[in-house]
C-alpha cells in the first residue's frame, strides 16, 4: 500500500514542479549604439537579471536606421517592442508607456529628469516616460595634430564659422587633406549654425517660421562651401531624401581637419582614434546672432503596447536609479542627463587627454545655448523642419536645385507634413 501511494505522490510533484514552475516575463529592448555604450548596457541588463530571476531580458542590437526608420512603423501599427533606446522622443510621444503609476517613486523621477520630460511627453501631458540615456549637445571637433603640423594657430572661442572656414581651408590646403570641413548630413545639425545666424524657426504662435535672412546666410554658407571645396560632396551628396549621412569614420581617418557632429561622438573617438592624432572639441563657431549648438539626447521609454507594463517600469527603475545610471555615464562618456548627477559630478573612465578636454567643452557648451536652441527639443514640428531642410539643401549640393527653389521648396514640404500630422 505504501509503496503504491509513494509512486503517484512523487509523480504529482514532479509533474506539479514542471507544470507550474513559472517561466520569466520575457521583455525586448531595442537598442542602437553610438561607441561602446552597447557593450556597458548588455553588462548591466545581465545584473538585472541576477537580481531579478522572475524577468528576462532580450536585448537587439540594431543599427540607428532601425530606430529611425523602421521603429515608428512598428509604432503606428500598436507593435514594438516593449522598452527602446530612442532619440525621435517628442514625435513619437504618443506611443510611450506611462510609468508615474508604476515606478516606486515618481517623485524621483521628476526631480532628476523634469528638466526633459517635456521633450518626450506628448503636448499638455504630464506622464513619466522614460529618461534620458545622455544629454547631447551639436559641436565641432577638430584634427589638433593637422593645426599644429600646418603652423596655422586653432580659432579661439568667439571666432566666426567664416573664420573657421578660412582656418581649415588653410590647414588643408598645407596638408593635402581632402575635407577642410564636414557637417553631418542632417537638419539637426545645421540648426544650431542657422539659429547662430539669426534663424528663428518658431513662431510666436509656435508655427514654423522656416525661410528668414538666418536661415538663408547658413544655407548659403552649405552651398558655397560645396563649391569652393571647403565641404566634400561626398557627405551631402552621397545619398538622398531625409538619409543622415555621418562624417564621423572620415574624420578618426584623419581626413577632415574640422567635423561637426555632437558631443555623442566623444565615447566612439576614444577607441577609433586613440592616440593616433590629437583630436579636440572645440567652442561652437558664431553667426551674428549667437554661438550656439542643438541640445538633444536619447532616451530609453516604455512602449505602452507592452504587455508586462510592471516589469517594464520595474527594469527603468534599476536602470535609472542613481548608481547604476551614474556607472552608464562614466563607463560611456556622456554628459548626464540626471540633475543629481550632474549637481555631484562624474568621474569619467578614460585617460584620454582629448575626451576629457572635449567632456569639458561641451559641458561649457550647455551653459551657452542660445533660448531658442533649448526650445527645439520640446517644440512639436522640429523633426518636419529638420527633414524639408536637409533633403532640400542635399538636393542644392547635387545640383538638382537652386537655393530659391529649395527656400520654397522646404515650406511646401513642412505645411504638408503637419497638415498631414494633424489629421
Amino acid at each position: 500500500m505504501t509503496g503504491k501511494m509513494v509512486l503517484p505522490a512523487a509523480l504529482a510533484a514532479m509533474l506539479g514542479g514542471s507544470a507550474f514552475a513559472q517561466e520569466p516575463v520575457e521583455l525586448r529592448f531595442m537598442w542602437y549604439s553610438d561607441g561602446n555604450e552597447g557593450e556597458v548596457i548588455a553588462d548591466l541588463v545581465s545584473r538585472f537579471e541576477e537580481e531579478n530571476p522572475d524577468i528576462r531580458v532580450v536585448l537587439d542590437n540594431v543599427a540607428y536606421a532601425v530606430i529611425r526608420d523602421q521603429l515608428p512603423v512598428q509604432l503606428e501599427a500598436g507593435q514594438g517592442p516593449d522598452l527602446a533606446r530612442v532619440t525621435t522622443l517628442k514625435d513619437l510621444a504618443p506611443h510611450w508607456l506611462d510609468l508615474r503609476g508604476l515606478v516606486e517613486e515618481p517623485a524621483y523621477w521628476e526631480e532628476n529628469f523634469g528638466n526633459y520630460l517635456d521633450w518626450m511627453r506628448p503636448e499638455g501631458s504630464d506622464i513619466i516616460p522614460g529618461y534620458m540615456t545622455q544629454l547631447t549637445v551639436t559641436g565641432p571637433f577638430v584634427n589638433r595634430t593637422l593645426f599644429e603640423q600646418a603652423g596655422v594657430e586653432l580659432p579661439g572661442e568667439g571666432a566666426t564659422w567664416d573664420e573657421w572656414a578660412a582656418a581649415v581651408n588653410e590647414v588643408a590646403a598645407d596638408q593635402g587633406i581632402p575635407m577642410p570641413l564636414a557637417i553631418d548630413r542632417s537638419g539637426h545639425r545645421f540648426a544650431g549654425p542657422a539659429i547662430s545666424m539669426g534663424a528663428q524657426f518658431i513662431a510666436d504662435d509656435g508655427s514654423p517660421a522656416i525661410i528668414d535672412d538666418g536661415f538663408k546666410a547658413m544655407a548659403e554658407r552649405i552651398a558655397g562651401w560645396h563649391e569652393d571645396g571647403t565641404m566634400s560632396p561626398e557627405i551631402w551628396g552621397s545619398v538622398s531624401g531625409t538619409t543622415l549621412r555621418a562624417a564621423n569614420e572620415e574624420f578618426a581617418n584623419a581626413q577632415v581637419v574640422m567635423y561637426y557632429s555632437g558631443s555623442w561622438q566623444i565615447g566612439q573617438f576614444a577607441e577609433t582614434i586613440g592616440d593616433a592624432f590629437d583630436w579636440a572639441a572645440v567652442p561652437n563657431p558664431c553667426g551674428p546672432a549667437a554661438c550656439t549648438g542643438i541640445p538633444g539626447g536619447a532616451g530609453v521609454v516604455g512602449i505602452k503596447y507592452t504587455e508586462h507594463p510592471e516589469e517594464v517600469a520595474r527594469l527603468m527603475d534599476w536602470l535609472a536609479s542613481e548608481p547604476v545610471l551614474k556607472e552608464f555615464y562614466e563607463r560611456t562618456l556622456f554628459l548626464p542627463g540626471h540633475a543629481g548627477l550632474t549637481a555631484s559630478g562624474l568621474e569619467y573612465q578614460s585617460d584620454n587627454p582629448s575626451v576629457k578636454e572635449s567632456l569639458d567643452t561641451f559641458v561649457r557648451s550647455v551653459g551657452q545655448l542660445a533660448p531658442l536652441a533649448n526650445r527645439m527639443p520640446a517644440w512639436d514640428w522640429a523633426n518636419i523642419v529638420y527633414f524639408a531642410t536637409v533633403s532640400r539643401l542635399g538636393q542644392v549640393v547635387a545640383g538638382e536645385l537652386s537655393l530659391e527653389d529649395a527656400y520654397r521648396r522646404i515650406e511646401e514640404d513642412v505645411d504638408q507634413q503637419i497638415a498631414e500630422a494633424q489629421r
